[in-house]
Protein backbone atom coordinates (compact mmCIF):
# COMPACT_ATOMS: atom_id res chain seq x y z
CA UNK A 1 0.00 0.00 0.00
CA UNK A 2 2.79 2.35 1.10
CA UNK A 3 4.66 1.46 -2.37
CA UNK A 4 1.23 2.05 -4.60
CA UNK A 5 0.52 5.59 -2.40
CA UNK A 6 4.14 6.95 -3.01
CA UNK A 7 3.90 5.65 -7.01
CA UNK A 8 0.37 8.33 -7.39
CA UNK A 9 2.16 10.51 -4.96
CA UNK A 10 4.93 10.91 -7.67
CA UNK A 11 2.93 10.68 -10.65
CA UNK A 12 1.21 13.69 -9.71
CA UNK A 13 3.82 15.39 -8.53
CA UNK A 14 5.46 14.66 -12.34
CA UNK A 15 2.27 15.91 -13.50
CA UNK A 16 2.50 19.39 -11.80
CA UNK A 17 6.01 19.93 -12.88
CA UNK A 18 4.64 19.08 -16.32
CA UNK A 19 1.94 21.91 -16.23
CA UNK A 20 4.21 24.30 -15.01
CA UNK A 21 6.34 23.97 -17.49
CA UNK A 22 3.54 24.07 -20.13
CA UNK A 23 1.52 26.63 -18.57
CA UNK A 24 2.93 28.30 -15.89
CA UNK A 25 2.92 31.44 -17.31
CA UNK A 26 -0.44 31.21 -18.42
CA UNK A 27 -1.71 30.39 -14.81
CA UNK A 28 -0.20 33.46 -13.56
CA UNK A 29 -1.26 35.52 -16.24
CA UNK A 30 -5.24 33.96 -15.40
CA UNK A 31 -4.22 34.94 -11.62
CA UNK A 32 -4.19 38.44 -11.91
CA UNK A 33 -7.47 38.93 -13.82
CA UNK A 34 -9.86 40.66 -11.60
CA UNK A 35 -13.07 42.67 -11.94
CA UNK A 36 -12.21 46.42 -11.23
CA UNK A 37 -13.56 47.80 -7.75
CA UNK A 38 -16.41 44.81 -8.21
CA UNK A 39 -16.95 45.91 -11.73
CA UNK A 40 -18.49 42.55 -13.23
CA UNK A 41 -17.86 44.38 -16.76
CA UNK A 42 -14.70 45.61 -16.49
CA UNK A 43 -11.40 43.63 -15.98
CA UNK A 44 -7.22 44.39 -15.40
CA UNK A 45 -5.10 41.85 -16.31
CA UNK A 46 -1.45 41.52 -16.12
CA UNK A 47 0.06 39.90 -18.81
CA UNK A 48 2.94 37.18 -17.72
CA UNK A 49 2.81 35.10 -20.66
CA UNK A 50 4.96 34.76 -23.72
CA UNK A 51 3.63 35.68 -26.89
CA UNK A 52 5.85 36.24 -30.06
CA UNK A 53 4.62 38.77 -33.18
CA UNK A 54 7.73 37.71 -35.22
CA UNK A 55 5.86 34.43 -35.22
CA UNK A 56 2.47 35.85 -35.52
CA UNK A 57 4.03 37.99 -39.18
CA UNK A 58 5.64 34.96 -40.22
CA UNK A 59 1.98 32.94 -40.03
CA UNK A 60 0.37 36.02 -41.62
CA UNK A 61 -2.75 35.72 -38.63
CA UNK A 62 -4.48 38.57 -40.08
CA UNK A 63 -8.82 37.94 -39.58
CA UNK A 64 -10.68 37.08 -36.21
CA UNK A 65 -10.26 33.19 -36.88
CA UNK A 66 -7.03 33.07 -37.92
CA UNK A 67 -6.03 34.98 -34.40
CA UNK A 68 -8.12 33.05 -32.43
CA UNK A 69 -7.05 29.20 -33.83
CA UNK A 70 -3.45 30.72 -33.77
CA UNK A 71 -4.32 31.74 -29.69
CA UNK A 72 -5.51 28.27 -29.17
CA UNK A 73 -2.29 26.68 -30.72
CA UNK A 74 -0.04 28.74 -27.89
CA UNK A 75 -2.28 28.30 -25.09
CA UNK A 76 -3.33 24.67 -25.91
CA UNK A 77 -0.87 22.99 -26.77
CA UNK A 78 -3.00 20.20 -28.20
CA UNK A 79 -6.23 20.35 -26.02
CA UNK A 80 -9.39 20.74 -26.99
CA UNK A 81 -10.03 24.48 -26.09
CA UNK A 82 -12.50 26.33 -27.75
CA UNK A 83 -12.66 30.28 -28.69
CA UNK A 84 -15.24 32.24 -30.47
CA UNK A 85 -15.22 36.08 -31.31
CA UNK A 86 -18.85 37.14 -30.41
CA UNK A 87 -18.01 40.00 -32.96
CA UNK A 88 -19.57 39.03 -36.26
CA UNK A 89 -21.35 40.63 -38.67
CA UNK A 90 -25.16 40.45 -39.74
CA UNK A 91 -27.57 38.96 -42.41
CA UNK A 92 -26.53 41.89 -44.69
CA UNK A 93 -22.57 41.42 -43.59
CA UNK A 94 -22.60 44.27 -41.79
CA UNK A 95 -20.92 44.58 -38.30
CA UNK A 96 -23.01 46.81 -35.64
CA UNK A 97 -22.39 50.29 -35.95
CA UNK A 98 -18.99 51.49 -34.32
CA UNK A 99 -19.37 54.94 -33.19
CA UNK A 100 -15.46 56.28 -32.05
CA UNK A 101 -14.31 59.31 -31.17
CA UNK A 102 -10.23 60.16 -30.36
CA UNK A 103 -7.94 62.85 -30.58
CA UNK A 104 -4.95 64.67 -28.94
CA UNK A 105 -4.64 67.98 -27.29
CA UNK A 106 -1.86 69.40 -26.17
CA UNK A 107 -1.85 69.80 -21.61
CA UNK A 108 -3.17 72.93 -19.98
CA UNK A 109 -2.23 71.49 -16.50
CA UNK A 110 1.33 70.14 -17.00
CA UNK A 111 3.85 69.80 -19.86
CA UNK A 112 2.65 67.13 -23.03
CA UNK A 113 -0.19 65.75 -24.00
CA UNK A 114 -3.46 64.03 -23.46
CA UNK A 115 -4.86 61.12 -25.79
CA UNK A 116 -8.86 61.13 -26.00
CA UNK A 117 -11.00 58.20 -26.53
CA UNK A 118 -14.24 56.80 -27.04
CA UNK A 119 -15.20 53.35 -27.61
CA UNK A 120 -18.96 53.06 -28.23
CA UNK A 121 -20.47 49.77 -29.35
CA UNK A 122 -23.07 47.82 -28.56
CA UNK A 123 -22.83 47.06 -24.05
CA UNK A 124 -19.78 44.14 -23.52
CA UNK A 125 -17.30 43.57 -21.04
CA UNK A 126 -13.58 45.90 -21.14
CA UNK A 127 -10.13 44.23 -20.61
CA UNK A 128 -7.51 46.86 -19.44
CA UNK A 129 -4.40 44.78 -19.82
CA UNK A 130 -0.98 45.48 -18.90
CA UNK A 131 1.74 43.46 -20.61
CA UNK A 132 6.08 44.05 -20.42
CA UNK A 133 7.53 41.74 -22.93
CA UNK A 134 11.31 40.71 -22.63
CA UNK A 135 11.85 42.31 -26.24
CA UNK A 136 9.16 45.66 -26.42
CA UNK A 137 8.18 48.30 -24.49
CA UNK A 138 5.54 47.69 -21.50
CA UNK A 139 2.02 49.10 -22.14
CA UNK A 140 -1.31 49.29 -20.94
CA UNK A 141 -3.98 48.57 -23.91
CA UNK A 142 -7.70 48.14 -23.17
CA UNK A 143 -10.17 45.71 -25.47
CA UNK A 144 -13.35 44.91 -26.24
CA UNK A 145 -13.69 41.66 -24.79
CA UNK A 146 -16.69 40.28 -27.48
CA UNK A 147 -13.68 40.22 -29.70
CA UNK A 148 -12.32 36.83 -27.84
CA UNK A 149 -15.80 35.83 -26.96
CA UNK A 150 -16.91 37.28 -23.67
CA UNK A 151 -20.67 39.15 -22.97
CA UNK A 152 -22.85 40.21 -20.49
CA UNK A 153 -23.93 36.47 -20.18
CA UNK A 154 -20.36 35.28 -20.53
CA UNK A 155 -17.98 36.14 -18.19
CA UNK A 156 -14.43 35.18 -17.33
CA UNK A 157 -16.20 34.61 -13.32
CA UNK A 158 -14.25 30.93 -13.20
CA UNK A 159 -10.63 29.85 -13.90
CA UNK A 160 -11.74 28.33 -17.29
CA UNK A 161 -13.81 30.54 -18.11
CA UNK A 162 -10.81 33.12 -17.69
CA UNK A 163 -8.77 30.81 -20.84
CA UNK A 164 -9.64 33.17 -23.54
CA UNK A 165 -8.57 36.13 -21.95
CA UNK A 166 -5.09 35.13 -23.06
CA UNK A 167 -6.22 36.83 -26.35
CA UNK A 168 -6.53 39.98 -24.85
CA UNK A 169 -3.31 40.62 -25.72
CA UNK A 170 -3.23 40.49 -29.26
CA UNK A 171 -6.44 42.67 -29.49
CA UNK A 172 -6.18 46.17 -28.41
CA UNK A 173 -8.79 48.44 -29.86
CA UNK A 174 -6.16 51.50 -28.12
CA UNK A 175 -3.36 51.21 -25.92
CA UNK A 176 -0.48 53.58 -24.66
CA UNK A 177 3.42 51.96 -24.29
CA UNK A 178 6.35 53.65 -21.74
CA UNK A 179 7.22 55.91 -24.23
CA UNK A 180 4.07 57.63 -24.41
CA UNK A 181 2.96 56.62 -27.83
CA UNK A 182 -0.64 56.17 -28.18
CA UNK A 183 -3.16 55.01 -30.51
CA UNK A 184 -7.22 54.10 -31.43
CA UNK A 185 -8.89 52.33 -34.17
CA UNK A 186 -11.84 53.57 -35.46
CA UNK A 187 -14.51 51.69 -38.01
CA UNK A 188 -14.88 52.40 -41.41
CA UNK A 189 -18.18 50.52 -42.97
CA UNK A 190 -17.24 48.44 -46.21
CA UNK A 191 -13.77 49.56 -46.49
CA UNK A 192 -11.76 46.73 -45.11
CA UNK A 193 -8.21 46.75 -46.14
CA UNK A 194 -7.03 44.02 -48.25
CA UNK A 195 -3.63 44.97 -49.05
CA UNK A 196 -1.67 42.57 -51.63
CA UNK A 197 1.97 42.88 -52.01
CA UNK A 198 5.38 40.35 -51.01
CA UNK A 199 5.26 42.05 -48.03
CA UNK A 200 3.77 39.77 -44.63
CA UNK A 201 -0.02 40.08 -43.85
CA UNK A 202 -1.13 41.65 -40.42
CA UNK A 203 -4.47 41.49 -39.12
CA UNK A 204 -6.69 44.60 -37.90
CA UNK A 205 -5.55 44.69 -34.38
CA UNK A 206 -2.44 43.02 -34.33
CA UNK A 207 -0.55 46.31 -36.50
CA UNK A 208 -1.73 48.23 -33.06
CA UNK A 209 -0.05 45.51 -30.72
CA UNK A 210 2.97 46.20 -33.31
CA UNK A 211 3.02 49.90 -32.60
CA UNK A 212 2.84 49.48 -28.90
CA UNK A 213 5.12 47.16 -28.38
CA UNK A 214 8.28 48.23 -31.10
CA UNK A 215 7.58 52.34 -31.34
CA UNK A 216 8.34 55.20 -29.45
CA UNK A 217 7.24 58.02 -31.99
CA UNK A 218 5.30 58.42 -34.61
CA UNK A 219 7.67 58.33 -37.44
CA UNK A 220 8.38 54.69 -35.88
CA UNK A 221 5.09 53.57 -36.30
CA UNK A 222 4.58 54.54 -39.89
CA UNK A 223 8.37 53.00 -40.63
CA UNK A 224 6.86 49.59 -39.14
CA UNK A 225 3.97 50.12 -41.30
CA UNK A 226 5.76 49.88 -44.85
CA UNK A 227 7.22 47.15 -43.59
CA UNK A 228 3.64 45.26 -43.64
CA UNK A 229 0.42 44.64 -45.36
CA UNK A 230 -2.88 45.46 -43.90
CA UNK A 231 -5.55 42.98 -43.90
CA UNK A 232 -8.48 43.44 -42.05
CA UNK A 233 -11.51 41.47 -41.60
CA UNK A 234 -13.78 41.32 -43.91
CA UNK A 235 -16.18 38.67 -42.65
CA UNK A 236 -17.36 41.44 -40.20
CA UNK A 237 -18.29 43.61 -42.79
CA UNK A 238 -16.27 46.74 -41.85
CA UNK A 239 -13.04 48.51 -41.96
CA UNK A 240 -10.80 50.88 -39.84
CA UNK A 241 -8.48 53.77 -40.17
CA UNK A 242 -6.08 54.33 -36.89
CA UNK A 243 -4.50 57.05 -34.90
CA UNK A 244 -1.61 57.68 -33.68
CA UNK A 245 0.17 59.92 -31.59
CA UNK A 246 3.64 60.47 -28.99
CA UNK A 247 4.63 62.41 -26.08
CA UNK A 248 6.27 64.74 -27.94
CA UNK A 249 2.84 65.51 -30.16
CA UNK A 250 3.36 64.37 -33.39
CA UNK A 251 0.20 62.62 -34.72
CA UNK A 252 -1.06 60.94 -37.83
CA UNK A 253 -4.13 59.21 -39.23
CA UNK A 254 -3.37 56.46 -41.12
CA UNK A 255 -6.06 55.18 -43.74
CA UNK A 256 -6.06 52.95 -46.99
CA UNK A 257 -7.13 53.99 -50.40
CA UNK A 258 -10.01 51.74 -51.63
CA UNK A 259 -9.82 53.04 -55.28
CA UNK A 260 -5.83 52.60 -55.56
CA UNK A 261 -5.00 48.65 -54.54
CA UNK A 262 -5.66 49.81 -50.51
CA UNK A 263 -3.14 51.73 -50.63
CA UNK A 264 -1.89 53.74 -47.20
CA UNK A 265 -2.85 57.19 -46.88
CA UNK A 266 -1.27 59.76 -44.27
CA UNK A 267 -3.20 62.03 -42.40
CA UNK A 268 -0.02 64.38 -40.61
CA UNK A 269 -1.52 66.94 -37.56
CA UNK A 270 -0.35 70.43 -38.62
CA UNK A 271 2.74 71.19 -36.44
CA UNK A 272 1.52 74.70 -35.70
CA UNK A 273 -1.44 72.64 -34.12
CA UNK A 274 -2.15 71.59 -30.92
CA UNK A 275 -4.36 68.84 -31.69
CA UNK A 276 -6.08 66.58 -33.72
CA UNK A 277 -9.27 64.78 -33.92
CA UNK A 278 -10.86 61.94 -35.46
CA UNK A 279 -13.98 59.80 -35.73
CA UNK A 280 -15.27 57.32 -38.30
CA UNK A 281 -15.07 58.94 -41.88
CA UNK A 282 -12.17 59.33 -44.02
CA UNK A 283 -9.73 62.85 -43.79
CA UNK A 284 -7.49 62.24 -46.18
CA UNK A 285 -7.80 65.03 -49.36
CA UNK A 286 -8.64 62.45 -51.77
CA UNK A 287 -11.99 61.38 -50.01
CA UNK A 288 -12.37 64.20 -47.20
CA UNK A 289 -15.93 65.45 -47.36
CA UNK A 290 -17.68 67.79 -44.28
CA UNK A 291 -21.10 66.80 -45.78
CA UNK A 292 -22.34 63.03 -44.54
CA UNK A 293 -21.45 60.84 -47.31
CA UNK A 294 -21.67 56.79 -46.57
CA UNK A 295 -19.08 56.14 -49.46
CA UNK A 296 -16.52 57.87 -46.88
CA UNK A 297 -17.81 56.94 -43.54
CA UNK A 298 -20.58 56.28 -41.25
CA UNK A 299 -23.42 58.74 -41.94
CA UNK A 300 -25.32 56.74 -39.47
CA UNK A 301 -22.77 56.82 -36.20
CA UNK A 302 -23.64 60.34 -36.51
CA UNK A 303 -19.45 60.93 -37.23
CA UNK A 304 -19.88 64.14 -39.03
CA UNK A 305 -21.75 65.68 -35.91
CA UNK A 306 -19.29 64.71 -33.31
CA UNK A 307 -16.37 65.86 -35.83
CA UNK A 308 -17.86 68.93 -36.06
CA UNK A 309 -19.07 69.10 -32.42
CA UNK A 310 -15.82 67.66 -30.41
CA UNK A 311 -13.72 69.58 -32.98
CA UNK A 312 -15.47 73.00 -32.05
CA UNK A 313 -15.19 72.13 -28.57
CA UNK A 314 -11.17 71.51 -29.31
CA UNK A 315 -10.95 74.79 -31.62
CA UNK A 316 -12.60 77.09 -28.42
CA UNK A 317 -9.48 75.66 -26.21
CA UNK A 318 -7.18 76.34 -28.75
CA UNK A 319 -6.44 72.72 -28.65
CA UNK A 320 -5.52 72.68 -25.24
CA UNK A 321 -7.15 71.18 -22.53
CA UNK A 322 -7.16 69.70 -19.01
CA UNK A 323 -7.58 66.63 -18.21
CA UNK A 324 -11.76 67.65 -16.70
CA UNK A 325 -12.09 69.34 -19.92
CA UNK A 326 -10.68 66.33 -22.18
CA UNK A 327 -12.86 64.22 -20.33
CA UNK A 328 -15.64 67.05 -20.78
CA UNK A 329 -14.99 66.73 -24.51
CA UNK A 330 -15.64 63.36 -25.33
CA UNK A 331 -18.65 63.48 -23.13
CA UNK A 332 -19.72 66.01 -25.35
CA UNK A 333 -20.22 62.75 -27.99
CA UNK A 334 -20.76 60.06 -25.92
CA UNK A 335 -24.09 57.93 -26.70
CA UNK A 336 -26.37 56.49 -24.24
CA UNK A 337 -29.31 53.80 -24.58
CA UNK A 338 -29.10 54.31 -28.90
CA UNK A 339 -31.41 52.19 -29.98
CA UNK A 340 -31.25 50.67 -33.53
CA UNK A 341 -33.65 49.31 -35.96
CA UNK A 342 -32.72 45.40 -34.78
CA UNK A 343 -33.34 46.63 -31.53
CA UNK A 344 -30.04 46.61 -30.29
CA UNK A 345 -28.78 49.08 -27.86
CA UNK A 346 -25.63 50.69 -28.04
CA UNK A 347 -24.02 52.58 -25.42
CA UNK A 348 -20.19 54.31 -24.95
CA UNK A 349 -18.71 51.38 -23.97
CA UNK A 350 -15.99 53.36 -22.45
CA UNK A 351 -13.84 57.10 -22.13
CA UNK A 352 -10.61 56.63 -21.85
CA UNK A 353 -8.13 59.67 -21.32
CA UNK A 354 -4.20 59.00 -21.44
CA UNK A 355 -1.67 60.91 -20.20
CA UNK A 356 1.51 60.57 -22.03
CA UNK A 357 3.77 62.09 -19.74
CA UNK A 358 2.52 60.95 -16.42
CA UNK A 359 1.32 56.93 -18.35
CA UNK A 360 -1.84 56.95 -16.53
CA UNK A 361 -4.99 56.21 -17.67
CA UNK A 362 -8.14 57.46 -16.72
CA UNK A 363 -10.78 54.86 -17.74
CA UNK A 364 -15.07 56.00 -17.06
CA UNK A 365 -16.84 52.83 -18.07
CA UNK A 366 -20.51 52.79 -19.55
CA UNK A 367 -21.06 56.27 -19.53
CA UNK A 368 -20.95 56.60 -15.40
CA UNK A 369 -19.00 59.86 -15.30
CA UNK A 370 -19.19 60.10 -11.62
CA UNK A 371 -16.61 57.08 -11.43
CA UNK A 372 -13.61 57.62 -13.11
CA UNK A 373 -10.66 54.75 -12.79
CA UNK A 374 -7.09 55.17 -12.81
CA UNK A 375 -4.61 52.71 -14.16
CA UNK A 376 -0.97 53.21 -14.42
CA UNK A 377 1.79 51.82 -16.48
Amino acid sequence: MKKILLWILGILAALVLVVACLWGREIRTLGTIDPVDGNPYLYRMEYKAGYDLDDVIQKEVDSNAELLDYVIGRIGKGLPIKMKSAQVADENGEMGTINCTSFQAAKADGDGFYYGRNYDYFKNPTMVTVSRPKKGYASIAVSDMSHFGYSLEKLPDSFMARLSCLAAVYAPVDGMNEKGLCTSIMALPKQAAQQDTPKPNVGTTIIMRLWLDRCATVQEALDLLETVDIRHDASVGSGYHYMVADAAGDCAVVEFDKEDGWKTMIVRKDPEANCMLVTNHLLSEKYYTTEPDPAVGNPHSKSWWRYETAGAYLQEHNGILTKEQAQECLALVHWKDLVWDNGMVEDTQYSNVYDQTALTLDLRNWNDYDKTVRFNL
